[in-house]
């Protein structure tokens, strides 16, 4: 709520400071006295257009400051605490406004200046302005739509509605997501078919290159290779001068000479033993130069296995692991791009079941709104009767939202508050017909049908008795406290039967000091409070008459 107001240098008030209450409070006083520069204030502490002009002459600049409590259930107060403008514990919100001459205007929220568009965001949500000063929130269809849906107590139908829709949504968007990224993938598609192939054809193994080029080391130096196997061979296995030969000799010298001394058996056993193992040798030297291959076809072989080789490596890293691992992701792209199809599938399943609940909701809630609409429409008509505005028509209306799309966020519905000011007129958006008082008091009867479902805490009323009196100024001045049950209600008024309702009263005067006008505002208690609803009354001359029916109209008011 409302707690303190400063202005100085505001137009005719130099300076002036109200400590505001909750319930209903009015300000009252003779035409021209300032009570309507109070709500210019308000207005321009949340986002009013400001003008030099409302600078008091003589001065260069104009200071405004308001302090709010802000309920702690309110929506708004975590909005400030994000935003860091409110600490985590705190619930004040001061906001201060400076207009100056020079144009360099200034706007401080908690003490830290900020942009002046920020204000705009707290008309309509921490107060609802009605009168001549079009702050009113209810004006917009966007508000008119969560006024209903909050009338009907459908707000937890839609937060399921918008969950589904938000779903439905995402899985539309990674679906054309995905859909972008295989058209980029598939149009590489052949590239990959490409590379796999010749991957698959080359084959390529760890080891084979080092394998082929010892294989083709050795098919170059074969005609040396036979020519050295020989020799050896010749020399183990010659029949004259061999190793093999002399070694014979050897073994029957050293068989002799055993049969003398038995302790050389040893030694002819070794003779005997190289012997075996030179027969082997000789063996091995000729198996070795029948095996050898001077092959060209071979050796041309090796040379084209080694080019294609060479070639995968150029083209796929520089190393055999690297075009190993090239082949492996080629494959799992393609794995990829042949799975595309059931992924895309499986998110058209997923689109239509969800798109399917979205429809299930929004037609629930379009239902359920068209309901809360005809109750809503036939409350409001009751209160507009009770204000005497029997020839306003007032119609809460639900149509299709026109959309492309089936469903919007908040469901198929495009919800307005249609009004006829005058009989045979037809009904049109509530902003484009009525104004001023009249649409005042409309507002005040929506405002008290919306009363424990609408979180705006404070309310001000500008000119909503403009040509009433009697008992419907009464009758607004009823609906007024009681709407003061709900929101700190601020009025401006001129009838003695609408303030005598209100629980606290403020007098706004003017006066000349030292030759200039200045505005002021008092607290009205007791005898002086009598005295301003007899003066409202009876106008200058206060008789005892006219105190006794100020007396009684206060004494009238409800409990």
């Amino acid at each position: 709520m409302l707690t303190e107001l400063r202005i100085a240098n505001f137009a005719v008030i130099e300076r002036l400071s109200l400590t505001i209450d909750s319930g209903f409070t009015v300000l009252t006083g003779e035409t021209g006295t300032g009570k309507s520069l109070l709500i210019d204030a308000v207005a321009l502490l949340i986002g009013g257009r400001a003008s030099s002009d409302q600078i008091r002459f003589g001065e260069d600049e104009a200071q405004l400051e308001a302090s709010f409590e802000i309920p702690l259930t309110h929506p708004f107060l975590q909005r400030l605490r994000a935003r860091e403008i409110l600490g985590p514990q705190d619930s004040q919100l001061i906001i201060r406004r400076i207009i100056a001459r020079s144009g360099r205007n200034r706007v401080y929220l908690n003490g830290v200046l900020s942009p002046a568009h920020m204000l705009e965001e707290f008309a309509g949500t921490l107060i609802d302005i009605h009168g001549q000063h079009d702050q009113q929130s209810l004006l917009s269809t966007s508000a008119q739509l969560e006024v209903l849906d909050a009338f009907g107590r459908l707000l937890e139908l839609r937060s399921q509605y918008r969950s589904t829709h938000r779903d439905w949504v995402r899985f539309r968007e990674e679906r054309a997501a995905l859909a972008v990224r295989l058209q980029q993938r598939a149009q590489q598609e052949d590239l990959l078919h490409f590379q796999q192939k010749e991957l698959d054809e080359a084959d390529c193994r760890i080891g084979e290159e080092e394998s082929l080029q010892a294989e083709r080391h050795r098919l170059g130096s074969s005609r040396r290779l036979a020519e050295l196997a020989s020799e050896a061979q010749e020399r183990v296995h010659d029949d004259t001068h061999g190793i093999l030969a002399n070694l014979v000799s050897m073994e029957r010298t050293l068989a002799e000479l055993s049969q003398i001394d038995p302790e050389m058996n040893g030694t002819v056993r070794f003779a005997s033993e190289a012997k075996v193992l030179l027969k082997e040798v000789a063996d091995s030297l000729r198996r070795y130069a029948e095996g050898l291959d001077s092959d060209p076809m071979r050796l041309s072989a090796i040379d084209d296995r080694l080019a294609v080789i060479q070639k995968m490596k150029k083209r796929y890293g520089g190393t055999i692991e690297a075009v190993l691992q090239t082949h492996h992701r080629v494959k799992h792209e393609l794995e990829q791009l042949q799975g595309a199809d059931s992924e895309l599938d499986r998110y058209d399943h997923l689109i239509e079941e969800q798109q399917r609940n979205v429809s299930e909701l929004a037609h629930a809630l379009s239902e359920k709104r068209t309901e809360a609409a005809q109750q809503l429409t036939k409350l409001v008509g009751k209160e507009l009767n009770a204000l005497k505005m029997g020839s306003v028509r007032f119609l809460v209306q639900v149509m299709p939202s026109g959309s492309d799309e089936l469903c919007g966020p908040d469901g198929t519905d495009r919800i307005e508050f249609l009004l006829s000011a005058n009989a045979g007129e037809p009904l049109k958006p509530m902003s484009r017909v009525a104004s001023g008082g009249e649409l005042s008091r409309v507002m005040l009867a929506l405002k008290s049908v919306l009363a424990d479902v609408d979180h705006v805490p404070v309310l001000i009323f500008d000119e909503i008795d403009t040509g009433v009196g009697g008992a419907v100024a009464a009758t607004i001045g009823k609906r007024l406290r009681e709407l003061g049950r709900y929101h700190q209600v601020l009025c401006i008024t001129h009838l003695p039967q609408v303030a005598s309702q209100a629980q606290h009263h403020f007098s706004v005067e003017k006066s000349e000091v030292k030759g200039r006008t200045v505005a002021t505002a008092r607290s009205l208690t007791g005898m002086s409070r009598e005295g301003e609803i007899a003066r409202m009354l009876g106008g200058e001359r206060i008789t005892q008459k006219t105190r006794s029916a100020a007396a009684e109209l206060i004494a009238g008011e409800p409990e």
